[in-house]
């Protein structure tokens, strides 16, 4: 047994026995054979990174950080190397702060790297990813550490923060995926000549990256412009070039639809996407954008059967199908709705589209709780067009036209479409801001100058008052000769025949509509002029008609009670009409009738 103050001497360790108030103590002093035994491999931290077994990663890479047998101030570079192979993990396990802090302190003892071992660390970098996925042992790359703090910052939605890391990086070191990330990083801070500029790069780097041709059309790129960037790519690989390709035609088809619908030419982008279709049958990303464009220009029926046909083939899609629950619910198709919601929720909660989702089905019961929905959308991704539109939506019928016009033109900063402007007019009216509306309703035709819906907003401001019901008339009337089969212009052109006493006019034009349409809208607006007429027994055949169709039409239902009033001889309440908000704009009526 050891007395106090006796030391046994093995050959790994020193063992030093003290007393101190009378407590006994043992302390091992570790000799430098046992240290270089106790090293952690870097190749063992790598490995769990390609693994993707990040979270053994992050506890190992914690061992390899604090490793006594490391000196930083003698060997600052690998100690850098250690905190980037930490930084790197903690990345993956979306610990985002910690993360950014790790880096930062890998970039301090970089910068104290002895000048010839830096620049030979450089020149040994080209065949490194810049992904903080890349887990290669390598040296340090300065820039692809930036390029790391400035994706933990994208990710926590720090913008400026991320910029400021990015524009350190030199544009002739950027990859590809340093460009890209610059062109959102502009994007969503509205810099979008400098986006404009870096997706461009993107694309002379490989004219493939999809989501730069489809931020570029959204940006006002021209499609010869966007299509002449893949000459350049082949230029810099060395390939033959792009145009003269056949196999690649496919690709500027998809440059040209994309183009058109980003400049509201829903009809020229329907066509290409249908070409594309033809060559690639079954293309989930096609059926998708061909089902969004339907959705927002109204060709209701033909999106739901595009959006089931996804479904059919692959039931774990989440790309638009919040469009598609929009779409369930003007139809009252609640059931299909809910199980909807239900499959949404089950592959993936996170996502934008579930909360858009969620807000359409809890419209019917609770439209606060759906508002908060939609709300969370776009918490979750500010660039959700959908979430905006639905929270304007909602705000319209809770009675707060204000706040949705401010949720509306949120949508239109990002993309302006048929839905945007449809909001805000309907906004603008609902707190008798006629001469806004107005500017809106133009603002729309002038973009979709062919479109039968725009022509029907404009008439629709109008309508609103008593003195412009004759100008309601012939846009109502030209929208229904540039699209015949357009129901909505039929309706209101209806209730106008309505308003000024035309009963005959208004039944004659809806009869027509009959054949080829089994909508409960229309037997709804045929029953409301029949009761009108006194012809009590037809509204109610109509009423009934609506009704089968869809058995949740609120119109339907109050239109039966109004009639049960009309049996009894009670007159109806009669729409009042509000001459306040007449409207003269002789600049814009001349513009209107050139337009028309």
């Amino acid at each position: 047994m050891l007395a106090e103050g006796e030391t046994l001497i093995t050959e790994d360790k020193k063992v030093v026995l003290n007393r101190r108030n009378s407590d006994w103590s043992i302390h091992f002093e570790i000799s430098a054979s046992i240290l270089c035994k106790m090293e952690i491999p870097k190749d063992q931290i790598a490995t769990l990174l390609e693994s993707e077994l990040y979270s053994s990663a992050q506890i190992l890479g914690s061992f390899l950080v604090s490793s006594s047998s490391i000196n930083p101030e003698t060997n600052p570079h690998l100690k850098a190397e250690n905190l980037i192979f930490l930084g790197d993990a903690l990345f993956r396990e979306r610990e985002y702060r910690r993360a950014i802090h790790t880096y930062k302190q890998a970039l301090q003892y970089y910068k104290i790297v002895p000048k010839q071992n830096s620049t030979a660390s450089r020149s040994s970098l080209s065949n490194r990813s810049s992904s903080p996925n890349s887990f290669n042992i390598s040296a340090i790359n300065e820039n692809e550490v930036k390029f790391k703090i400035a994706s933990c910052h994208s990710a926590l939605n720090e913008t400026r923060a991320a910029l400021v890391e990015m524009e350190g990086v030199p544009s002739k070191a950027r990859t590809l995926q340093m460009s890209l990330l610059m062109a959102k990083l502009y994007r969503n801070s509205r810099h979008n000549r400098f986006a404009v500029a870096c997706y461009k790069e993107c694309l002379r780097h490989c004219p493939y990256v999809l989501e730069a041709i489809i931020a570029l059309a959204e940006l006002g790129a021209a499609a010869k412009d966007i299509i002449s960037t893949f000459s350049q790519a082949s230029s810099r690989s060395g390939r033959a070039p792009f145009d003269h390709v056949d196999s690649n035609r496919w690709l500027q088809r998809y440059v040209e639809a994309q183009c058109c619908i980003a400049s509201n030419d829903y009809k020229g982008g329907l066509e290409f996407f249908g070409e594309l279709l033809q060559r690639f049958p079954n293309n989930l990303h096609i059926l998708l954008e061909i089902a969004k464009v339907e959705a927002i220009i109204g060709k209701n029926d033909e999106a739901i059967v595009n959006f089931e046909k996804v479904r059919s083939l692959d039931p774990y899609v989440v790309t638009y199908m919040d469009e598609y629950a929009m779409l369930l619910k003007t139809k009252s198709d609640y059931s299909k709705l809910n199980k909807l919601v239900h499959d949404l929720l089950s592959i993936d909660p996170t996502r934008p589209e579930v909360f858009v989702a969620l807000s359409v089905l809890w419209e019917r019961k609770d439209e606060r709780g759906a508002l908060s929905y939609a709300e969370k959308s776009i918490r979750i991704d500010e660039r959700h067009i959908p979430g905006y539109i639905m929270k304007g939506n909602l705000l319209l019928s809770l009675k707060r036209p204000e706040a949705a016009v401010v949720a509306f033109r949120g949508a239109q900063e990002l993309r302006p479409d048929l839905r945007s402007y449809q909001g805000l007019v309907h906004s603008y009216l609902a707190f008798s801001k006629i001469k806004e509306a107005l500017h809106a309703a133009r603002e729309a035709m002038k973009a979709m100058p062919q479109s039968a819906k725009a022509l029907k907003l404009v008439g629709d401001v109008h309508a609103s008052n008593s003195g412009g019901r004759e100008k309601a008339k012939k846009f109502y009337e030209s929208a229904l000769r540039l699209e015949p089969g357009y129901l909505g212009a039929a309706l209101a052109l209806a209730e106008l025949h309505v308003i000024e006493g035309r009963n005959g006019d208004a039944v004659s034009l809806l009869e027509r509509y009959l054949k080829d349409w089994a909508d409960d809208s229309l037997h709804v607006k045929l029953a409301q002029v029949f009761a009108a007429t006194n012809m009590l027994q037809e509204a109610l055949s109509h009423y009934q008609a609506a009704l089968r169709i869809n058995p949740q039409n609120e119109a339907a239902k109050k239109g039966l009670e109004r009639l049960e009033k009309q049996m009894k001889g009670v007159d109806p309440d009669a729409p009042e009409e509000d001459e306040e908000n007449e409207v003269e704009d002789a600049d814009a009526d001349q513009e209107e009738t050139e337009l028309l």
